[in-house]
């Protein structure tokens, strides 16, 4: 995927003459503004000389936003289904533009110049996202938690996770092609739309934009939640990122729980440290068993999103598919399970004979070995449960 700094176009050969619009808002209880933010995507269009429509998603108002957008010329269609996704997936299936623009009605956004958004698609683009930053905050606009912590860590994690360069993930000022939405298979219902669209935008490989957009004072009651909201955002950026909360972090365990089990093998009577001995035998088979739960979790996650079209295939996938199946991960599991009983069967013997010395080690061992043997033979099974493909995707 290329990502661009700002800029106002894209240089590409693919050139679209005059497409039409769809202009897509949200709208609950917003009677203050929503009529004002018609009006001025309206008369862009009559401007801009573009065919196109305004159309207003009404996700539960008990004010008089309905009457107001209709008044201002919008096609009002609503969604019970309370939530800022929800909103806008139903507007996006309604649109019938070429090219498709979102922005919330509460006048945060400028309606009157949208061409800053559409020429970049016209020349290539497949998706446009207005950038707050550069093109100027209000003050007041923005809380100063939102704007110097909440998004910039936002940004950070996704660059971070998924290799992109957008400089305001946040913005809900969009523009994309109406195909965009299938293409990317959207389905969350809350604010947290906004991160899996560059997400998944980055996921399909598509050509991502930016291009300065101001943001105004809103007028009228905020319906966002920083710690609700915020959590939102990053619950999905972490679970859209397996190999980052669960792989990476499961193998680091595993090769630190082995390193502990040699060290408790290489010194039986423990590590002195001060005045305490420490004996990292247990330490060693819980970080062992939290690590190659962690790791399989991550694995089986990546193979499910894959095998639901939410992930690209790359080496490791095909790494995880050729390897993470019954059989292999069974064969593992029962050679796994059966050093782990020899052991046991062998340190009872011991015992019952009545022979003197420790075995802690050898029996933390064997238990290590047996819980990660029931860890593999059932991973091989969840694998064929939730890693079996989509019937939905392949038609």
């Amino acid at each position: 995927m290329a990502t661009h700094a700002i800029a106002p176009a894209l240089a590409t050969a693919r050139e679209i003459a005059a497409p039409s619009v769809s202009v897509v808002m949200p709208c609950l209880d917003e009677e203050a503004t929503v009529g004002v933010c018609v009006a001025k995507a309206k008369e862009w269009l009559r401007r801009s000389a573009i065919p196109g429509e305004v159309i207003v998603v009404d996700n539960g108002s008990t004010d008089r936003s309905v009457e107001l957008a209709e008044a201002a010329g919008a096609r009002v269609v609503h969604e019970r289904r309370r939530g800022y996704g929800q909103a806008y997936l139903r507007g996006f299936a309604e649109a019938r533009g070429d090219f498709v623009v979102m922005g919330d009605s509460d006048d945060t956004y400028d309606f009157t110049d949208l061409s800053r958004l559409i020429e970049p698609l016209k020349h290539g683009a497949d998706m446009v996202i207005g950038n707050r930053f550069a093109g100027g905050i209000s003050r007041g606009a923005m809380p100063w938690a939102h704007r110097y912590i909440g998004s910039p860590v936002i940004n950070f994690v996704i660059k971070l996770f998924f290799g992109t360069k957008i400089g305001d993930s946040q913005s809900g000022l969009r523009a994309f092609r109406r195909t965009v939405p299938d293409e990317l298979r959207l389905r969350s219902a809350g604010m947290e739309l906004a991160s899996e669209m560059i997400v998944s935008a980055a996921r399909a490989g598509l050509r991502i934009a930016e291009v300065p957009a101001p943001y105004n004072v809103r007028r009228g009651e905020s319906k966002l939640n920083t710690l609700r909201d915020g959590w939102r955002h990053v619950r999905y950026l972490l679970v859209a990122a397996p190999d980052f909360l669960f792989t990476v972090p499961g193998l680091l365990m595993v090769l630190a729980g082995v390193l502990a089990t040699g060290v408790s093998f290489a010194a039986p009577a423990g590590l002195r440290i001060g005045a305490l001995t420490w004996q990292p035998v247990f330490a060693g088979t819980i970080l062992t068993a939290i690590g190659v739960n962690a790791l399989l979790f991550g694995v089986v996650a990546k193979l499910y999103g894959y095998s639901r079209g939410l992930v690209k295939e790359d080496r490791w996938l095909r790494l995880y598919r050729r390897w993470f199946r019954l059989e292999p991960l069974l064969g593992i599991a029962s050679a796994s399970f059966i050093v782990g009983v020899a052991i046991e069967v062998l340190l009872l013997a011991v015992w019952t004979s009545g022979a003197e010395g420790g075995h802690l080690q050898l029996a933390a061992l064997a238990q290590t070995l047996l819980i990660v043997g029931a860890e593999l033979g059932m991973t091989g099974f969840l694998v064929m449960t939730v890693a079996a493909p989509d019937p939905a995707r392949d038609q």
